[in-house]
């Protein structure tokens, strides 16, 4: 499926400020499920842009405003090409062969960072029990996925503004309500914890057609998990709404977890305030 996608952040502050520095990670990336035909990055008051890829793989374009400025721009516009991808998650490897090969030392120590704690997925006591309570291992590695992203959408209540960017696993499970950041990394933490290499992945969600025609809904940003499967690869999992990865998904980047993959961060010299405004536009490319 070919889609648009168009997502502007603008920042402005209360007095003039100089010397913004700034990381971008807004580019689509093209791989196995997706291909990334058109990206354009705008930026106001116009810079030159450097442009290099990061140690996960994402694209990142960097630059810096210096003359004085009360406003900061930044426009992606994409065009990309989705599809669904055949998922053969009992190929060829049982339960038991699974966990084992997460379990070998080799490949724990070829994924380690994808298996170790961070500070938003972490591995605190609170998460700990949580993740005790997932069934379903006696079923494969793929099945306790299932099982953990299910129990997630189940139990906690997906409720924009009721955390922050910097909200962590332990502190989801103490509020019961939080966002796709949010169940992502709680998501991570019990993949980790069983010793399932996972990675937190930025992007969008396409939902516009479900929406109605007429429809007038808000838009954003979106975050799920990729895991690895014995067997079978990288496969994406949305515990937030409890669905495989398929068409309706652009990934970004991924990393660790958000800190790795944020989409636009920086600093600049000054002492003013500020305020954000991010929009997000995700739509079927009109076809002729």
């Amino acid at each position: 499926m070919r889609l648009d996608l168009c997502h502007v952040t603008k920042y402005r502050y209360d007095s003039s400020v100089t010397d913004s520095v700034n990381e971008i990670r807004l580019t689509p990336r093209t791989d196995e499920r997706q291909a990334c035909y058109q990206h354009q990055l705008i930026i106001e008051p116009n810079v030159q842009l450097l442009s290099y890829e990061d140690y996960f793989g994402n694209r990142v374009h960097s630059f810096t405003a210096n003359a004085p400025h009360r406003e900061l721009t930044i426009t992606s516009h994409s065009t990309v090409v989705t599809r669904d991808r055949d998922v053969l998650w009992t190929a060829a490897w049982g339960p038991e062969e699974s966990w084992n090969r997460l379990r070998s030392e080799d490949f724990i120590d070829g994924n380690a960072e994808y298996l170790l704690p961070t500070m938003y997925a972490s591995f605190n006591p609170t998460v700990e029990a949580y993740a005790s309570s997932i069934r379903g291992e006696q079923d494969g590695v793929f099945e306790f996925i299932r099982h953990a992203a299910s129990a997630i959408y189940g139990d906690f209540e997906y409720k924009p503004h009721s955390t922050g960017v910097h909200t962590t696993a332990d502190e989801l499970i103490g509020i019961g309500a939080g966002v796709c950041q949010d169940f992502a990394h709680l998501l991570l933490s019990i993949c980790r914890m069983r010793g399932v290499p996972s990675r937190y992945v930025s992007g969008y969600h396409f939902v516009g057609d479900l929406q109605g025609r007429n429809a007038d809904f808000e838009q954003a940003s979106h975050a799920w998990v990729e895991v690895y499967i014995p067997g079978v690869g990288w496969q994406g999992i949305d515990p937030t709404n409890n669905n495989l990865i398929d068409w309706r998904y652009v990934k970004l980047g991924h990393g660790r977890d958000y800190n790795d993959i944020v989409p636009v961060k920086g600093i600049y010299r000054g002492a003013s305030g500020q305020t954000l405004q991010v929009t997000v536009d995700v739509r079927l490319a009109e076809t002729g």
